[in-house]
C-alpha cells in the first residue's frame, strides 16, 4: 500500500479514536456531575447507539449512491462539530437529549464510512486493515489515560475543551483523506435486502449485537461503577488502556491468527472470553488483579471479534453494497445491541446495582455463542480470510 495513503488513513483513524478514548470513559462521568440518575444517564449515552441504527444507513447510501466517501466524511465530521459545540450550553435532560441526538446522528456515521473507504481503498492496494485500525487504538489509549489524570487535575469541565479541540481536528484532517474506486463485485446485481436476508448474514448479525450489548453496558457504565467503588479517574483511564493495549496487540496478530483458525471458531472463541470477562467484572470489582485480567479479555471480546466480523461481513457485502454493508454492521451490532446494553444497563444499576449488572451482562455472549455456533455456515472460502488482514 502507497505509504502516504497509509499514513493518512492511520492518522485519521488514530483522532477518530482519540475523541472515542476521550468521550466512553468519561461522558458518563460528566453526566453524572450534572446530577443525572443512572437510568437518565442511560438513555443519553444510548443515543449514539440509537443513532447509529438510522444514520450510518443513509450516509452509506448515499456513500454508494454517488461513489464519494470522502465529502459525506467531511460533512458528517463538520456537522457533528456544530452540533458539539452545544453542548457548552446545554444543562437539564430535555436539551442534553435534544444536543446529544443531534451531534450522535452525524458522529455515528463518519465510522462506517471511514472504514468503508479504508475496507474500498484495501481492495485495490496490498495494505493492512489491521495496521491501520491499530492507530485507532493507540489514539484511545494516548486520550483515556492523559484525560484521566487532566480530570483528576483541572476537573470534569475540562472535558469538554479537550473534546472540543479533538472534534475539530478531526475536521481538519478530513480534507487529507482521498477518495477510492469501488471495484465491481459479481453480486451487484443483488439487492441489498437479498444480501441481508441469507441465514448465515443474520445469525452473524444477530450474534455481533448480542455481542454488542454486553458492551454497551461496559461502555456506558464501568467508569462509574469502579468510581463509585473509590477508583480515581487516573486509574480508571488506565484500566481502560490496559483493554485497549492488549486490542493492539491482537490487531498485530490477527494475520497469523487468521492464517490458524477459521473466522467463525475465532468469533465462537471471542464470545466465550467475552462470558469469563463480564462475570468478573461483576464478580471482582474490588481486586485489582482480576479487573486487569478481565480488561485483557478485550483483545478477545473487541480486537479479534471486530476483526473477524469486519473481514466476513466485507465477504457478503462487497462492490456496490461495501458502504452499506458496513453501515448496516454497524447499525444492527453496534446500533441495537449498543442500545439495549446502554439503556438496559442504566436501569440494571439503578435498581440491582453495579456487581449484578455487570454479570447479567455475561449473558448475552453466551447467548450470541449459540447463535454464532448454530447458525453461521460458512463455506470453505469463507471460513478464512481474503486476505485484508494479511
Amino acid at each position: 500500500m502507497h505509504s502516504n495513503l497509509h499514513f493518512k488513513l492511520s492518522r485519521f483513524y488514530f483522532i477518530y479514536y482519540f475523541f472515542v478514548g476521550a468521550f466512553v470513559p468519561y461522558w458518563g462521568l460528566y453526566l453524572k456531575s450534572e446530577q443525572f440518575s443512572p437510568a437518565d444517564i442511560g438513555i443519553l449515552m444510548s443515543l449514539f447507539q440509537i443513532s447509529r441504527i438510522f444514520a450510518p444507513n443513509f450516509w452509506g447510501w448515499l456513500a454508494d449512491h454517488t461513489g464519494k466517501r470522502a465529502q459525506w466524511i467531511k460533512l458528517t465530521a463538520f456537522l457533528g462539530l456544530c452540533g458539539f459545540t452545544a453542548v457548552f450550553w446545554a444543562h437539564g435532560f430535555f436539551w442534553l437529549f435534544f444536543v446529544m441526538a443531534a451531534l450522535s446522528l452525524f458522529t455515528s456515521s463518519t465510522l462506517p464510512l471511514a472504514e468503508s473507504l479504508t475496507l474500498a481503498h484495501l481492495a485495490t492496494t496490498n495494505g493492512h486493515y489491521s495496521r491501520i485500525r491499530m492507530w485507532g487504538s493507540l489514539g484511545f489509549i494516548v486520550a483515556a489515560v492523559t484525560l484521566g489524570f487532566l480530570i483528576d487535575f483541572a476537573g470534569i469541565n475540562s472535558l469538554l475543551w479537550f473534546l472540543l479541540f479533538v472534534q475539530i481536528t478531526l475536521f481538519a484532517l478530513t480534507y487529507t483523506l482521498p477518495d477510492a474506486k469501488v471495484k465491481a463485485h459479481p453480486h451487484d446485481h443483488f439487492s441489498i435486502w437479498q444480501v441481508i436476508k441469507q441465514p448465515n448474514v443474520l445469525a452473524l448479525l444477530i450474534g455481533c449485537a448480542l455481542m454488542v450489548t454486553a458492551h454497551g453496558v461496559l461502555y456506558n457504565f464501568y467508569s462509574i461503577y469502579l468510581s463509585d467503588h473509590g477508583y480515581s479517574k487516573g486509574m480508571i483511564g488506565l484500566l481502560w488502556s490496559v483493554g485497549v493495549i492488549c486490542e493492539i496487540g491482537i490487531f498485530m496478530w490477527m494475520p497469523k491468527i487468521m492464517a490458524r483458525f477459521s473466522l467463525k471458531v475465532i468469533l465462537q472463541i471471542s464470545l466465550a472470553l467475552a462470558v469469563l470477562r463480564f462475570g468478573m467484572i461483576g464478580i471482582a470489582v474490588d481486586n485489582i488483579v482480576l479487573l486487569i485480567i478481565a480488561q485483557t479479555l478485550h483483545a478477545a471480546t473487541f480486537g479479534s471479534f471486530h476483526a473477524a466480523s469486519v473481514e466476513v461481513i466485507t465477504q457478503f457485502f462487497n462492490g456496490r453494497h461495501q458502504a452499506k454493508g458496513q453501515a448496516i454492521y454497524n447499525s444492527v451490532a453496534y446500533g441495537i445491541g449498543g442500545t439495549v446494553g446502554g439503556v438496559a444497563g442504566g436501569y440494571a444499576l439503578q435498581y440491582l446495582g453495579g456487581q449484578q449488572t455487570f454479570m447479567l451482562a455475561a449473558i448475552f455472549p453466551l447467548l450470541g455463542l449459540l447463535v454464532i455456533g448454530l447458525g453461521l455456515k460458512l463455506s470453505n472460502t469463507q471460513q478464512n480470510s481474503q486476505g485484508m488482514f494479511r
